[in-house]
């Protein structure tokens, strides 16, 4: 049976298996709120292949790398700005190419900027 990628569909228990962890360090990367799982009704937690990917990621910078979860939580914020970065300039690509093939910018696109500078010059007879 397949899931989707967002879908919570995995009980703790699976997902300790799957990625052959104690049941409380999964716990304990709750706590330090570095996954939030889903809840049923029955305030069982649900994990999704995106949560299980993420999981990955944490073990590995742990085993591998050796570094803290104060780190891995540094690094795990760090990549999803990089993410949303990484999102906000293919957007603003993919409006500069419809701007140059059309040759007109969408008005919240666009910027412009009015300056106002005023000299004045005064005579006097001399």
């Amino acid at each position: 049976m397949m899931h989707h990628y967002d879908e919570p569909a995995y009980l703790i228990s699976i997902v300790a298996k799957i990625l052959d962890i104690h049941p409380q360090t999964l716990r304990q990367y709750e706590r330090e709120n570095l996954i939030t799982p889903s809840r049923s009704d029955g305030r069982i937690r649900l994990y999704s292949q995106r949560d299980i990917d993420r999981i990955k990621m944490i073990l590995r910078l742990t085993r591998e790398l050796g570094v803290n979860l104060a780190g891995v939580d540094v690094a795990l914020r760090l990549k999803e700005q990089m993410e949303e970065m990484e999102k906000e300039i293919a957007e603003l690509r993919h409006a500069l190419s419809v701007a140059r093939n059309t040759g007109s910018v969408p008005p919240e696109k666009s910027l412009v900027t009015k300056r106002s500078h005023y000299e004045m010059v005064i005579f006097t007879d001399d």
